[in-house]
């Protein structure tokens, strides 16, 4: 009955969605004051619903009904109770709708929150918003209806892939989703502000808080992403440049880029064009991604389904939406007239430079993921795009990206001499050489690689803590520390997120420059040597977990002859999946980690085993961290989380159409 009711109220705020994409929209346009404020317990009740559809189909999963077909296939009854939570978005259909359940939220919180807003322009946004949920609702219902009956009740489920069933892949998809539906309300700005014929600073502080909310959640995701596969896959990698990995990168880089641009919106009123154009955009890659992930047309070990019925149906909601949106931004492209000029050596310069490496940086990647489709559909060829084609093509911008930026974030709007900047930030710049002189001189001869990217990681790092020691003023210097306390929740945002960013290229470069592997089959108490470590295979036993059986060793390892840590790598085998999945061991160190994984049992009586020393790895997931929280604490500034007196002026300015 509780599934019946889930459908039920599915189809509600289907039905819901219609109203408000209508509704509100005529009134906004007609100036009906009424219609236009139906947009809000619209949005209410359409969430309101969702989440309970969502609850009853997390009901069926927690009490494990079979006769559910989407609980028989992805649940079992010995599955622990966090993975038959997590069971409900592990597969296509339960997935679909907790995208829609995101979506439905933004929008019922952009009518929670939005007071400040216009009531055309708040109209005319949850207006789109919900007609995207329109598209996905008869997406769900139509083709990926997760609440069918079995005609026939079976005793027990068949379980959810074993790879899924780990702590890091429970949280990864909904950070990620809250990410990439985040992006929605952005496009659902744009395209009011683009039906309005207005974008003035007013509505680039608006649409600010609501990206940077969505580029948190993205953050975050991609880095539960990179930690679950780093060890839970047993390969020793961070990141696989796979085609669903990239389907969340592009709309990062271009969620990061649409930030920086919406800032010269909000202080200058220059590149109104550009930002609309990047929030269309950065939405669209997220229905890219959705499309990649769902349709089976490119391969990845991340797919969730391969059905060219629903891949046709997410192309044409593409189509629809991204046609449609990029339709109005030309016809209205002329009213977007920027107001505010700059010179080449400014503050808006050096954003528009940051906005163009990061867009193109976002298309490389783009070229590179859907190659492989235009070969095979044009040139009848089948071929793979490797991480040495991404590595070499898509690094170069990033290291622009990372050079330009200390100095960028410190410049004068409109016009500033470079001069005076530089000077600024030459203690950065000096101890960013030390270190890398420092790193040249202790790796004896390796490759430029680690010093490089010390050198970078470093100058944006100090960088960083330049800038925001430079907006104390002048005078004592206990003074100035407490100056910088009061600053801003902006300010210190900024810095944290940049210094974020020169930790995880420290820690990529360190990785990629200083790692150390060995693969060899290893026999019971004979140790062996990995660089600095010794290791040896004490023992290997059969482990029973609650779903699974295990082949576990016992690592212990020292240096120097001290102990370090007794490593517990695995071999699972999930009975019911019938699949072997691999538990790497690591001992998790501030400045390395060591990456224990068990192989097959030799005729010999060894364990193939490989063993790496990773340096510097941790600091890659504590600099996205870093730039997540550097997010959050720009959201706590006033300035960003209301219009800062356009509550009036925009009603001002609506009734006055």
């Amino acid at each position: 009955m509780i599934t019946e009711l889930g459908h039920f109220a599915l189809i509600l705020a289907a039905l819901t969605a219609v109203v408000q994409a209508i509704v509100p929209l005529v009134g906004a346009h007609k100036r009906w004051p009424g219609w236009m404020a139906l947009a809000e317990p619209a949005a209410t009740a359409q969430f309101m619903l969702t989440l309970f559809a969502f609850g009853a189909l997390t009901h069926a999963f927690v009490v494990s009904d079979f006769s559910v077909r989407l609980v028989y296939a992805n649940s079992h009854t010995l599955k622990p109770m966090l993975y038959k939570v997590s069971g409900v978005w592990g597969n296509h259909e339960g997935s679909m709708l907790l995208w829609v359940l995101i979506l439905t939220l933004f929008g019922a919180c952009l009518a929670w929150f939005g007071g400040n807003l216009p009531p055309g322009l708040r109209a005319r946004a949850l207006a789109v918003q919900s007609s995207i949920a329109v598209a996905f609702f008869a997406f769900i219902l139509l083709t990926s209806n997760p609440f069918i009956r079995m005609e026939e009740v079976p005793f027990n489920g068949q379980g959810l892939n074993p790879l899924l069933q780990d702590p890091g892949l429970a949280f990864h998809p909904p950070f990620l989703y809250l990410g990439y539906v985040g992006l929605s309300l952005a496009f659902s700005f744009a395209v009011a502000a683009l039906i309005e014929g207005r974008v003035d600073a007013a509505w680039g502080r608006w649409v600010r808080p609501w990206t940077l909310a969505a580029w948190i959640f993205l953050t975050i995701g991609i880095a539960l992403g990179s930690w679950w596969a780093y060890y839970e896959l047993g390969w020793g990698g961070f990141w696989f440049w796979d085609p669903v990995e990239n389907a969340s990168f592009m709309p990062w880089l271009l969620a990061a880029a649409l930030l920086h641009s919406a800032i010269v919106v909000e202080k200058r009123e220059s590149l109104k064009s550009w930002t609309i154009l990047l929030a269309i955009l950065a939405f669209g890659f997220s229905l890219i991604g959705t499309f990649i992930v769902r349709s089976g047309v490119i391969t990845s070990v991340h797919a969730f389904a391969n059905d060219p019925e629903r891949g046709v149906f997410i192309l044409a909601i593409l189509a629809i939406f991204m046609g449609g949106a990029l339709m109005l931004f030309a016809a209205r492209a002329g009213a977007l007239e920027a107001k505010g000029v700059f010179s080449m050596v400014s503050r808006e310069s050096a954003l528009l430079l940051n906005n163009i490496l990061l867009a193109v940086a976002c298309f490389v990647v783009f070229i590179g993921t859907i190659w492989p489709l235009i070969a095979e559909l044009f040139f009848d060829r089948k071929l793979s795009v490797g991480a040495p084609f991404f590595n070499m093509a898509f690094t170069p911008f990033m290291v622009a990206l990372g050079a330009i930026l200390p100095i960028g974030a410190m410049l004068p709007w409109k016009r500033a001499k470079l001069g005076r900047a530089t000077k600024v930030v030459w203690p950065a710049f000096g101890l960013a050489v030390a270190l890398a002189g420092l790193v040249w001189t202790m790796q004896s001869g390796k490759s430029l690689l680690g010093p490089i990217g010390m050198f970078l990681g470093a100058w944006v790092v100090f960088g960083a803590v330049v800038d925001i020691f430079s907006r104390t003023g002048r005078g004592a210097l206990m003074g100035r520390f407490k100056r910088m306390l009061r600053l801003p929740g902006a300010d210190w945002g900024k810095a944290f997120a940049h210094a974020g960013l020169g930790v995880t290229i420290l820690g990529v470069s360190g990785l990629t420059a200083w790692e150390q592997e060995d693969i060899r089959v290893a026999y019971l108490n004979q140790p062996f040597d990995v660089g600095s470590y010794e290791l040896t295979l004490q023992s290997v036993d059969d482990v029973e977990g609650p779903n699974y059986l295990s082949t576990m060793g016992q690592v212990r390892v020292t240096k120097n002859g001290a102990f370090v840590a007794t490593l517990t790598p695995e071999k699972r085998v999930y009975p019911v999946a019938a699949m072997p999945t691999t538990e790497a061991a690591i001992d998790y160190r501030v400045m390395r980690d060591v990456y224990v994984v068990i192989g097959e049992a030799q005729n010999d009586g060894g364990f193939t085993m490989r063993t790496y020393i990773k340096p510097l790895t941790n600091w890659i997931w504590l600099g996205c961290l870093m730039m997540a929280f550097g997010g959050v604490f720009s959201l706590t500034d006033r300035r960003y989380r209301v219009a800062a007196g356009a509550h009036k002026t925009g009603k001002a300015g609506v009734a006055a159409e």
